[in-house]
């Protein structure tokens, strides 16, 4: 099992609620971390890993079938499976632009780009060559992706690189992020110019990891990120 996937399922820590399972798994499931069909470990293990009650568990699976985020399948071969929803699209994406503020979105995208920043900058610190592996496959991926599967890969690649760094604190906070800026940072940036500005810098970042430069890693990782929520501020303007 990958780090980030390993951060997906680590206790979820404070007092265990049935909301802070759901929404771990729900931004797992949402980014793309647990793969559509995917079996999740059965109640009593699954509960095990996260650290809360079989109890606890069951409510918060109840809730995750009810968002349509998981099925359970009964009989032989039967248990809970992951549906991922489809990226946002069109008027969704415009209802939750319109829900930040331009303050909002700059106050965000300064603690997503420090988040990403430490990230980036422990990765070229603490990881292994076999940690990198993820990273350059995501970039290959968003390569080559259509524009309908870009945001969740563009996403994955952030994770990743939180990952990298050993972090599980910061794999979880990149995850939340990914999240709620997420797809309004990823989504909009299309075209082909563009989206081989974005490729080119997540390979900048890669490789400033791979070198082991944690300052270039640090600024790229920021400049990324802040470059990105420039871009959706302009979009923000537009709406009002």
């Amino acid at each position: 099992m990958d780090t980030a996937r390993l951060a997906v399922f680590a206790p979820v820590g404070g007092a265990a609620r049935v909301d802070a399972v759901v929404r771990r798994l729900a931004d797992a499931i949402a980014l793309g971390l647990l793969a559509d069909g995917e079996q999740l470990p059965s109640e009593t293990e699954l509960a095990g890993r996260l650290g809360v009650s079989t109890v606890t568990l069951r409510e918060a699976l109840v809730a995750l079938r009810q968002r349509e985020l998981v099925e359970t399948r009964r009989g032989r071969g039967g248990g809970s499976f992951v549906r991922v929803p489809p990226d946002p699209r069109g008027g969704e994406f415009e209802a939750r632009l319109r829900a930040f503020s331009v303050a909002e979105l700059r106050d965000l995208g300064d603690h997503y780009a420090a988040i990403a920043g430490a990230a980036a900058r422990l990765a070229a610190q603490r990881s292994l060559p076999e940690d990198l592996a993820p990273l350059w496959r995501s970039i290959e991926e968003m390569a080559a992706a259509p524009e309908s599967r870009r945001g969740r890969v563009e996403g994955r690649f952030h994770i990743e690189v939180a990952a990298a760094s050993q972090s599980a604190r910061l794999t979880q906070e990149e995850i939340r992020l990914q999240t709620d800026i997420g797809p309004l940072l990823w989504l909009p940036r299309s075209g082909a110019t563009r989206h081989d500005e974005v490729t080119a810098q997540h390979r900048a970042i890669a490789e400033a990891v791979r070198r082991g430069d944690a300052g270039e890693a640090r600024d790229l990782a920021e400049r990324h990120v802040l470059d990105a929520v420039e871009h959706l501020i302009e979009l923000r303007l537009l709406e009002t």
